[in-house]
């Protein structure tokens, strides 16, 4: 598990304990707008999520861990989803519980997948999207030399009428 230990953190599969937790996450409506969410998640559906998250990235194009501090504390979550294995690329996605913000956690668990990714899993390249008005995000990417190849105009809806472009970053495996 050495290619999941950071200096801080470390990533671990999703457990049936995870469950309570990742409910909390999934139904925090601040984080459905840099999630696409829109509708709650019921907590059977999230068990029944976690009975089939032992299946292997091959299998369901997509992987979440959680990202724990170092005492075992969930902290936060990390996916790579859209998975494909015949070009090589996948996206990332990242939440850090808004208790455990500004600890340096989210650095740490990106820094750590940027490498499983790339000497694990051999990716070509890694992949995200962040809100225009998300600077925090768009920071961290950038310190990990993520580039910024478009942004999609008028992406998001962020109210009934109003809609946030969205920048798309990648990172290439050199």
């Amino acid at each position: 598990m050495t290619n999941l230990q950071g200096e801080t953190i470390y990533l671990r599969a999703p457990e049936q304990r995870d469950a309570d937790i990742m409910y909390v996450w999934e139904n925090n409506t601040n984080y459905w707008k840099v999630s696409n969410t829109i509708v709650p998640y019921s907590k059977f559906s999230l068990e029944q999520y976690l009975l089939s998250a032992h299946l292997d990235l091959f299998t369901n194009k997509q992987i979440r861990l959680i990202i724990c501090a170092k005492n075992h504390d969930p902290v936060g979550c990390i996916d790579l989803f859209d998975f494909d294995p015949y070009h090589n690329r996948a996206g990332i996605g990242i939440l850090i519980d808004e208790a455990h913000q500004g600890n340096g956690f989210a650095d740490d668990a990106l820094k750590t997948l940027i490498n499983y990714c790339f000497t694990v899993l051999c990716l070509n390249q890694i992949y995200c999207s962040i809100g225009i008005n998300n600077e925090k995000s768009l920071s961290l990417f950038k310190k990990h030399n993520f580039n910024l190849i478009g942004i999609r105009k008028s992406w998001n809806k962020i109210s009934k009428n109003e809609f946030e472009d969205e920048y798309l970053l990648q990172l290439i495996n050199e």
